[in-house]
């Protein structure tokens, strides 16, 4: 059972049990168990805490000796943003591969099969899926995290989703309420506007979010975006109008609602996260993602001081954070050891005579979602081509530390496949300089929102036509080279797919 530290009130157990913190480091630091200890039930973990399977299970194993229901939460998505595989790549293709594809029996077994790897691993809370409709071609943050542009292929798989990781006993937490989708800024460097009428947002952004409400979601994930129509001077993540009236009281929504990471600079740099906090809290959120960027015990006093300050000035009502952190308490015991079928409504799919499928599912759904063009007439490579990856900045969410691209599996297929990384003007000619006489595969992402990397490719085809092109962001361009594919993400399987095609042809 956990034990809350003598001396500790309910003022200051509720205060701490609203945050989920991160931490440094791949074993619990000191001051987050004693913080467990005083009544903090949350903890966030990023690449930075994870090496191997064997060691995030000997983590959150050491997190449960101090407190046995604690929720650890982990940004899992799959695909371009992984934790579990920060270093190699994931073994699960994204969203908007699995909307490619539009089986939602297909995403429905992946996110279960994910659900169950990080339940073995001692995970039991994802922010994920993001719901997110991915209306703006130019969006920086979103694009492949998104299923698609369509609101109802949106929906039903961000439903698929939520049912599948919860049939393994994960909590889903549906991100970014009321819909990020039609942003052209990165919400972790400035504060995104969406400028939608109201009837526009009700069929567009909120058609995902009512799916995943009507699938059981246990949580959701508030999005640091400002939306005139619905509240024109508070971003949604402070917003009463946007959590209370429209989330709770509208959509009927009663389960968890988690901020997104207050450190980012849509909130912080106009509000600070003490001060972002409190208001986050008195507009309806129930839990303070913090530790992204901000991972110390500093950050977990200077926060629960700010709400406790909050309540005893009448800024914070006492009722509404205690209300707040009854949320998380009763999600934790959703999440406990020893619950069964009541996880996400029975057998999940593949729990019954699929396991060899599903051990393999990642790498299924990769191979589908291939969208080929100029496959009548390709001869697959039997010599080690060039790779030139045509590479830009990697948005904050999917970091710059997960490999991404098809030259490492070409080199396993084609032994000597050599590869460069090129960015910015004259990437193309650079690239050629470096091929010399080899086959050229150029590797781009998001062709559509680089001018540069367009000329890249221009310059490329122009000089050797029989280049192969592989875009592993949204294919928004046209295709063109001798092949083009499109994987719809960047996930190490799609890169895996692509690469089969490119030395063996398409699979039958």
């Amino acid at each position: 059972m956990t034990t809350i530290a003598s001396g500790t009130d309910t003022l200051t157990r509720d205060a701490l049990t609203v945050l989920q913190p991160g931490f440094t480091g791949t074993t619990a630091p000191d001051w987050l168990l004693r913080r467990l200890g005083e009544g903090l039930a949350s903890v966030g973990l990023f690449g930075r805490n994870i090496a191997s399977p064997e060691q995030l299970a000997a983590l959150t194993a050491q997190l449960r000796t101090e407190r046995d229901d604690v929720l650890v939460a982990i940004d899992e998505e799959g695909g371009d943003v992984t934790r579990l595989e920060v270093r190699t790549g994931s073994s699960f293709p994204g969203n908007h591969a699995l909307g490619a594809v539009d089986d939602v029996s297909l995403t429905q077994e992946v996110a279960a099969e994910l659900g169950r790897r990080l339940a073995e691993c001692g995970v039991n809370l994802n922010w994920a899926p993001s719901a997110d409709v991915n209306s703006n071609p130019a969006n920086p943050v979103i694009g492949v995290r998104s299923f698609g542009a369509d609101p109802a292929l949106v929906a039903r798989h961000t439903a698929a989703y939520v049912t599948g990781l919860q049939s393994a006993g994960v909590a889903a937490c549906t991100k970014h309420f009321p819909g990020h989708g039609d942003t052209a800024v990165d919400s972790h460097h400035a504060l995104p506007r969406i400028d939608a009428d109201p009837a526009v947002l009700t069929e567009r952004e909120l058609a995902p979010f009512r799916a995943a409400i009507a699938a059981g979601t246990r949580a959701v994930m508030s999005a640091h975006i400002l939306v005139p129509a619905l509240d024109p001077t508070r971003p949604a993540t402070l917003s009463p109008r946007i959590l209370t009236a429209l989330l709770r009281e509208e959509l009927g929504y009663d389960g968890l609602i988690v901020t997104d990471g207050m450190e980012m600079q849509a909130v912080a740099a106009t509000y600070g996260i003490e001060r972002g906090s409190v208001l986050a809290i008195a507009a309806g959120a129930d839990a303070i993602c913090v530790g992204g960027g901000l991972s110390d015990d500093e950050t977990v006093r200077r926060l629960r001081d700010a709400l406790i300050t909050a309540v005893r000035t009448g800024e914070l009502r006492e009722q509404r954070l205690a209300d707040a952190a009854e949320r998380v308490r009763e999600l934790a015991r959703w999440t406990a050891p020893g619950r069964t079928a009541a996880a996400g409504g029975g057998e999940g799919p593949g729990q019954a005579g699929r396991s060899a499928v599903r051990a393999d599912i990642g790498l299924i759904a990769a191979r589908r979602a291939l969208r080929l063009t100029g496959e009548d007439v390709f001869t697959p490579l039997t010599d080690p081509p060039y790779v030139a990856a045509l590479t830009p900045v990697a948005n904050f969410a999917v970091g710059d530390e997960t490999p991404w691209g098809v030259a490492a599996e070409l080199v396993r297929l084609l032994p000597g496949t050599e590869t460069g990384s090129f960015s910015g003007a004259g990437a193309g000619h650079a690239a050629l300089a470096a091929a010399g006489e080899r086959r050229i595969v150029a590797v781009v992402r998001d062709e559509h929102r680089h001018p540069w990397m367009a000329a890249a490719l221009d310059t490329l085809l122009a000089a050797r036509p029989d280049t192969v092109v592989v875009e592993m962001g949204v294919p928004q361009a046209p295709p063109r080279g001798a092949l083009h594919i499109a994987t719809h993400g960047a996930a190490r399987v799609c890169g895996r797919a692509a690469a089969e095609v490119i030395a063996a042809g398409p699979h039958a």
